[in-house]
């Protein structure tokens, strides 16, 4: 939540004033900017998280590919002005990017519209744009370099014109803590008009009623000041029901900062070694996972295996070019034709589960061949005897369809609300066309969720790793359908225990009973604020 004056910033780089001059001083001219911006990069990838740094190494990539800057300087050759040459051919390359079906490809257009208007200022002079504070930044997409430099104990939030939460500036801007609303549209907002947002109900207003938001906003601030005072205390209901509530953590750093957390429901090791172009060794891996034991303090850490595919890449195994990279080869799928990677995380995994608790899961399972396949890996890995609890992800809606026999075996299972949300209501959350239908209340998710909870094997615990586990009135609501494991984003673990603590188990399922058989995730969401 969040009110401020408008700071808004969605226009492009002005290039009505440039003076152009012969072929030479252009080219000159441009090698010079994508010297600065390079510099520039450098420094924000430099003073970045793990998880953004390999973002601004993607665009710095940029200024050094060939086949982007030939045709530039082609241009240039054929009398264009360095700023237009570059322009058209940076808008050529996001064209093609929005135009492919890979969410993750399509999302590179935001990153290349910002190294293009990173060049474009250093062409013409522009002053870089100072990081803005004390206000609501209005952008028409969130770039990484902006969200990265943003003061986040100053401004008092991000209005983003366009939809989807998968955009590399907003993943970032939401691992810092700072409040973001998403697809707010085109409405017209005059810059220094007070403006007001509720990432919550999503609702975003200009004028608002300032002293409504500002009480609102005192009393947001006063309960997330006071569950982190408290996060450190277990999430027991008032009728006695202890939900443990993890953190999903990508980097050491998240592990170090996930304040109150039971420990780790998901390490994403792809995000991990995510800007490594060789795979990492056995050894490294041990002194990664090591180090994120440590900063939990000995408390459990479920480390998910290798997920790539869909919108996921690992620069150190490429994959071929598919048609509908979301529905092809995902997660566990890939390591059945390149075992040896997976054998020598297993390895590590093992490892470390010599030292502290750890629990290993495999994602994107649909089969119980594959479920088999992946036990046997492990086993000949030699774990044996290790104590490591072996799980998977529930992220297919066959798989939750079948639970009961592909559990068997199993200590746990964990559902990935994201995936099974998109694949339940074919719905990709990176299209703005479609983003609304791909949401995790869709009664028709949490009728899977409740499929799970009811028919998976004895002695098979079943926890929540995905953002609807982040959302705290979401969190009650999965609580009541017999979820006791939640794993969220790291600044909001505070928050959900203490909305946890707040709540009696008994109304909580009572009101998870009626959500199921609501039309809408409009109506449960609603139904929710009625119980909140």
């Amino acid at each position: 939540m969040a009110l401020g004056a408008a700071i808004v910033a969605d226009g492009e780089v002005d290039l009505g004033g440039y003076q152009a001059g012969s072929d030479a001083v252009e080219r000159e001219r441009a090698q010079d900017a994508l010297r600065v911006a390079a510099e520039q990069l450098t420094t924000l990838r430099d003073q970045a998280a793990i998880t953004a740094a390999a973002i601004f190494d993607a665009q710095l990539a940029l200024l050094d590919d060939a086949v982007l800057l030939d045709p530039v300087f082609q241009g240039i050759t054929q009398g264009e002005s360095a700023p237009a040459a570059w322009k058209s051919a940076l808008d050529a390359l996001a064209s093609t990017f929005e135009g492919l079906d890979d969410p993750y490809q399509r999302e590179r257009a935001q990153d290349v519209r910002s190294v293009r208007d990173r060049v474009l200022r250093a062409l013409t002079g522009a002053r870089e744009q100072e990081a803005p504070t004390d206000g609501v930044l209005v952008v028409r997409e969130l770039d990484a370099a902006t969200a990265a430099s943003l003061d986040a104990e100053r401004i008092a939030g991000v209005a983003v014109r366009a939809a989807g939460t998968t955009g590399h500036g907003v993943i970032v801007a939401r691992s810092r803590g700072i409040p973001l609303i998403t697809g707010i549209g085109d409405v017209a907002v005059p810059p220094g008009a007070m403006v007001g947002f509720d990432a919550r109900a999503g609702s975003f207003v200009v004028d608002p009623d300032e002293n409504v938001f500002r009480t609102a906003i005192r009393a947001r601030t006063a309960e997330r000041e006071a569950a982190v005072a408290d996060a450190g205390k277990p999430a027991v209901t008032v009728d006695g029901q202890t939900i443990q509530v993890l953190a999903n953590v990508g980097s050491v750093q998240d592990a170090v900062d996930a304040r109150g957390a039971d420990g780790s429901g998901l390490v994403r090791t792809e995000v991990l070694f995510g800007n490594r172009k060789v795979a990492p060794t056995v050894e490294e891996q041990v002194e990664t996972y090591r180090a994120i034991a440590a900063a939990f303090g000995g408390k459990p850490i479920t480390i998910r295996s290798w997920d790539i595919g869909g919108d996921k890449p690992l620069p150190f195994l490429p994959q071929a070019a598919e048609a509908n990279p979301f529905l092809g080869e995902r997660g566990i799928r890939v390591f059945r034709r390149r075992p040896e990677l997976l054998r020598d995380q297993l390895k590590a995994i093992c490892q470390v589960a010599l030292e502290t608790p750890v629990q290993v899961m495999f994602p994107m399972v649909t089969t119980a061949e594959e479920v088999a396949w992946a036990l046997a890996e492990l086993a000949d890995v030699g774990s044996s005897g290790w104590g490591v609890k072996v799980g998977i992800m529930v992220e297919v809606p066959a798989a939750a369809l079948r639970i009961s026999t592909l559990a068997e075996g199993l200590d746990f299972v964990s559902i990935g609300t994201n995936d099974l949300t998109q694949y339940t209501t074919a719905a990709d959350r990176g299209n703005s066309a479609v983003a609304s239908l791909a949401d995790a209340l869709d009664p028709a998710v949490l009728q899977l969720i409740d499929r799970v909870v009811r028919n998976v094997p004895t002695g098979v615990e079943v926890a929540v790793c995905g953002d609807l586990a982040s959302d705290p009135d979401a969190a009650v609501l999965l609580a009541g359908l017999g979820i006791h494991e939640l794993s969220a984003v790291g600044p909001q673990v505070p928050l959900i225990k203490s909305r946890l603590r707040q709540t009696t188990l008994t109304e909580a399922t009572k009101t998870a009973v009626e959500a199921l058989t609501l039309p809408t995730a409009t109506a449960v969401r609603e139904l929710l604020a009625q119980r909140a």
